[in-house]
């Protein structure tokens, strides 16, 4: 099997279609097909079950893809790092929202600072954040775990060949705005917020209870709003008084106009650093994870 192998058999999965990826790649039909069946019948699977419409990625299929995915990818850094006259520094992180995870990049970069770097900080979804460490798109990821989500998150760590460490035990507190009737309170019941929105991350096809950003996602609200970025939330906190539940870190200097107040309930949240147990970190990522720990 080569790169090359490789690659034809991602394009076919992104497009669907032997056809468009034939087209894509600048390479006759009966040429990739026949590659692609060469890695089939390399590692005696079938990627790909054809259709009259195109092509669907099968069960072993796209286990395949996830280790191809990962093998180029590694490539393309080696590439990056060796062939270029200037390398530049390369790092990622994906995270839940969370505002200590960007003081901590800013903190990286001015550490890192050179001619050329190429950072990624992405605050995204739950199961991405996992899959993207899984797949080496990011070093280092940040997220939550609770009595609640536990089992099924740590789970999903062990399935994926990753490990996790504490970052620390939060008490769960409302981000509200300034001007919330609430924020004078030192702090604040479920009972309390029923009449205010209630606002959270969308999780995309994984939105379950277990892979929600915000604990106490299963309590009935009579007003919900989901969004995909900190920036709306917050502005939709300011702007409706609503509320979401998260760690009380609040860099207020980032989020002027929100205050984080205590959540009158018996549990907590364990933030967590997962990364993958097969790669060594580099200088970016434990610096990174010693910057993480000065902001808690």
């Amino acid at each position: 099997m080569t790169l090359q192998q490789l690659k034809y058999v991602i394009t076919v999965a992104e497009e669907g279609s032997i056809s468009k990826a034939a087209n894509k790649l600048f390479i006759a039909q009966p040429s990739l097909t026949n590659q692609i069946h060469e890695v089939e019948k390399e590692y005696n699977i079938t990627i790909f079950t054809r259709t009259n419409k195109g092509v669907i990625v099968s069960a072993d299929g796209e286990v395949f893809l996830g280790f191809a995915r990962q093998i180029l990818e590694q490539s393309n850094l080696l590439n990056e790092r060796y062939k270029n006259k200037a390398p530049k520094i390369l790092f990622s992180v994906s995270s839940q929202h969370y505002s200590f995870a960007v003081n901590a990049f800013v903190d990286l970069i001015k550490e890192f600072d050179s001619d050329q770097y190429d950072f990624s900080i992405r605050e995204t979804k739950t199961h991405e954040i996992i899959d993207d460490v899984s797949k080496l798109k990011s070093e280092v990821g940040i997220l939550y775990i609770n009595d609640y989500n536990k089992n099924i998150i740590l789970k999903l760590l062990d399935d994926n060949n990753l490990e996790y460490e504490l970052l620390f035990k939060a008490k769960p507190h409302i981000f509200t705005s300034v001007k919330n009737p609430l924020a004078k309170k030192d702090k604040v019941s479920l009972e309390d917020l029923k009449d205010y929105p209630y606002l959270s991350f969308e999780q995309g096809d994984n939105n379950s209870f277990y892979f929600s950003e915000e604990i106490l996602s299963y309590v009935k609200k009579s007003k919900n709003i989901r969004v995909r970025d900190r920036a709306t939330l917050f502005n939709l906190a300011i702007g409706l008084n609503g509320y979401t539940i998260s760690s009380g870190i609040l860099d207020s200097s980032l989020n002027s106009g929100i205050i984080g107040i205590p959540l009158d309930v018996c549990d907590y949240m364990d933030i967590i650093i997962i990364t993958h147990k097969n790669i060594k970190l580099s200088k970016m990522a434990l610096f990174y994870i010693e910057s993480l720990k000065k902001y808690i």
